[in-house]
């Protein structure tokens, strides 16, 4: 009896561990807590301890073990609705600054960064009218297709 609770302990931590690394919404964790209690109650009952105090030591590795899933579930959603903060969808509406331009394409510098950049056409833009870029001139990043972004001038409210 206490090497069955004994190996329920062992296998209830793994399978809780698991959730960490595979987030399933706290079943496994749970599971894996109520192995560890179930575990914990065999094991000390198979040592020659009351059943009172096995129930007792089991529902206090529970509580806790549920506490500590339902802190790993509630950061783990919440981390999950936050804003993409990084990669191709994080670098678009960041302003950047113009290090050298020609036509259509160019570098920019954005968050410390050198890229390869070339104009977006904006809604009304016309080829004839379109104003050149310059070096130093501010610029907001509109798309990432590869390595190369897709820039527009910054304005003025967009950059205070």
């Amino acid at each position: 009896m206490t090497s069955l609770g004994l190996a329920l302990l062992v296998l209830g931590a793994v399978v809780a561990v698991a959730e960490a690394h595979y987030p399933t919404q706290g079943i496994a964790g749970g599971t894996g807590v109520l192995v560890m209690a179930v575990g914990a109650v065999l094991a000390i009952t198979g040592l020659g301890a009351g059943v009172l105090v096995a129930l007792l030591a089991g529902g206090a590795l529970a509580a806790a073990g549920a506490g500590g899933v339902l802190l790993s579930v509630r950061k783990g959603s919440a981390v999950r609705h936050r804003r993409v903060r990084t990669g191709a969808e994080g670098i678009i509406g960041h302003l950047g600054t113009v290090r050298n331009w020609t036509d259509a394409s160019g570098s920019v510098t954005v968050d410390g960064a050198l890229w390869r950049a070339r104009r977006s056409p904006g809604p009304d833009d016309d080829e004839q009218q379109v104003p050149p870029l310059h070096v130093g001139d501010p610029i907001v990043v509109e798309n990432l297709n590869g390595l190369t972004l897709s820039v527009r001038p910054a304005e003025e409210w967009e950059l205070l």
